[in-house]
């Protein structure tokens, strides 16, 4: 149905599940649900365009949760929670672990080239890891979704979530980022499947080059946003992810050190990881160590900082440039253009500006075994959903189905009986403040409120300038300045559709960044250093801090709750 509300074109839709966002969890949990109930309606709302959107949209060339011959989902569990200093949700990464194979399996029976050995086996890179030819990985399970008869709207941003008077959520807004249709879509239960917030801290590269990141700069904490000024509960927000890459290009170094044996070593060429951190596995340190290590190296004046790849032969290198073509193929192209060869000398690394990101870290909704959030009728897969670190691709084609299940199971034992006129109020109160950038003519310009954004968090709340270090007091004056900063939104504008776009993802960023620094307040041990490294509390504590750090906002404040810690799984929770 098509209404005129003054100049704005409004359609609104019916469903009976809705999935926000078309990346690797959202197309999974699509198929899932159509695969157990064909006749079930399916609608995916994907702010680019679903057959290459998302954080796998260039490609990968490594599965990187699979449990490889002798691993079990047990000694999975034990291995992340070690990797995540001791501190995870258990019951999630076990109904994750339980499904990997079998999801890794499905994909490849759609067409995803896995390398082989002569026997037939995978071939393994690492303990959890196996090789993919996975360039193509995007189109292969988009088109799978499409195929089973999911619908699709492309290029439509979400700007809130619908709920009613108590609370539960039946659908979504948004507009169409071309053609300026602001779509009300209206479903009896509502997947969130979108990407983690990149964009909340100044980037490592400036200018022109400020896109050249590690994490899709298009995933802007949209689907944290929405949540959020729900009132639904989150997790675990100040466990920032911050990736060590290569210098400049940022491509991924796992494939460095997994796939070819490359170790860190400082200016001096020193291999400071076997040094420093032998405790703690030495080059297979914990991941925030990683990161921690050659920081504290460059703080220090150890720096630059290196992975060897000199031992590399030719043959090697050539491999090398193969491997990060099915992924990453910037790094080809700068070594050739700069003449490097990296079987002649080691390649630069540091790490990134920090993320969110519930896929690799796990700040995301506080969410139950099925994935349902703690708003009735909302489900939240891959790297929103939060507490299960380490699910990478394989995890998020687990939490999609478990997900996609789950929802299916709600809308059998839930009908919603709509209140039209309630939820005619949410939808004009969301018109006028979705369309208001484009109704003024001075202002603000999204791009300067995003450089203000990021420079606050920069500078006060741990950024890379700042060696991924913060305290109390620089926290506190972040605060302060975010919450000028909220005063200020009512200046933005926007000359078009996608200016407008942009105005809403920095108004994600900035309700994203205010959750963020209340959590960095709260916690106060450093458990993750590099992630989350307060100079005033340097050690961890789990005799005070063995918790879940949790929020939730209440009118205008932001609410903290603690949540306890379970373990599940035997053993020491340091030791993988």
């Amino acid at each position: 149905m098509i209404v005129k509300k003054k100049d704005i074109e409004v359609k609104v839709m019916d469903t009976d599940l809705l999935i926000i966002g078309g990346g690797t969890a959202g197309c999974m949990a699509a198929i899932r649900a159509k695969e157990l109930d064909p006749d079930v309606d399916v609608l995916i709302m994907e702010k680019a365009h679903i057959r290459r959107s998302g954080c796998l949209a260039s490609g990968m060339n490594a599965i990187n949760a699979y449990l490889n011959p002798g691993e079990t989902p047990e000694s999975f569990v034990r291995y992340v929670r070690a990797d995540a200093m001791g501190l995870v949700r258990e019951d999630l990464l076990l109904g994750m672990a339980r499904r990997l194979n079998q999801v890794v399996h499905k994909v490849e029976s759609w067409g995803l080239p896995i390398e082989k050995d002569k026997q037939g086996n995978y071939v393994p890179r690492g303990r959890w890891n196996i090789k993919i030819n996975g360039e193509s990985l995007k189109p292969i399970i988009a088109d799978k979704a499409i195929e089973s008869g999911a619908r699709v709207l492309n290029r439509v941003t979400v700007t809130n979530l619908i709920t009613t008077e108590d609370g539960s959520v039946m659908g979504a807004m948004g507009f169409g980022i071309r053609d300026g249709v602001f779509y009300v879509v209206k479903a009896g239960a509502t997947i969130v499947a979108t990407g983690g917030a990149a964009g909340i801290y100044k980037p490592n590269n400036d200018g022109s080059a400020h896109h050249k990141m590690w994490y899709s700069p298009f995933n802007t904490g949209a689907g944290y946003a929405i949540g959020i000024r729900a009132g639904a509960e989150m997790t675990s927000f100040e466990m920032r992810f911050i990736a060590l890459r290569t210098k400049d290009v940022i491509a991924p170094t796992g494939t460095l050190a997994l796939g070819f044996g490359a170790t860190q070593v400082n200016a001096r060429g020193e291999r400071f990881m076997a040094k420093k951190f032998r405790h703690l596995g030495s080059e297979g340190a914990p991941t925030p160590i990683r990161v921690y290590g050659p920081t504290r190296e460059i703080k220090e004046g150890r720096g630059p900082v290196f992975m060897d790849t000199t031992h590399l032969s030719e043959e090697e290198v050539r491999d090398l440039k193969k491997s990060y073509l099915n992924m990453y193929p910037d790094i080809v192209l700068f070594w050739a253009a700069n003449k490097i060869d990296p079987g002649q000398e080691p390649l630069e690394i540091q790490g990134t500006e920090p993320y969110l990101v519930g896929g690799h870290a796990q700040a995301g909704y506080w969410i139950t075994e099925k994935r349902e959030t703690t708003l009735p009728g909302l489900y939240a897969a891959g790297d929103v959903a939060g507490g299960a670190p380490y699910k990478f691709v394989s995890g998020a084609w687990a939490e999609g189905e478990i997900a996609a299940e789950n929802a299916l199971e709600y809308l059998r034992n839930n009908y919603y009986r709509e209140d039209k006129k309630y939820v005619a109020q949410v939808i004009e109160r969301e018109i006028m403040r979705v369309y208001a950038p484009l109704r003024r003519r001075d202002g603000v310009k999204a791009e300067e409120m995003e450089e203000r954004l990021q420079k606050i968090m920069d500078q006060y709340a741990g950024g890379v300038s700042r060696y991924y270090e913060m305290n109390e007091d620089e926290l506190k004056l972040a605060r302060k300045l975010l919450k000028k900063m909220r005063g200020q939104v009512k200046y933005l504008r926007a000359e078009d559709y996608h200016k407008l776009m942009l105005c809403h993802e920095v108004l994600d960023r900035l309700d994203v960044a205010s959750v963020l620094v209340e959590h960095l307040l709260y916690r106060r041990e450093t458990r993750w250093p590099a992630y989350q490294s307060r100079v005033d509390y340097p050690d961890r504590n789990d005799r005070e801090w063995l918790k879940f750090v949790n929020s939730r906002l209440e009118g205008n404040k932001v609410s903290i709750i603690e949540r306890p810690y379970k373990q599940i799984v035997p053993g020491d929770r340091y030791l993988p």
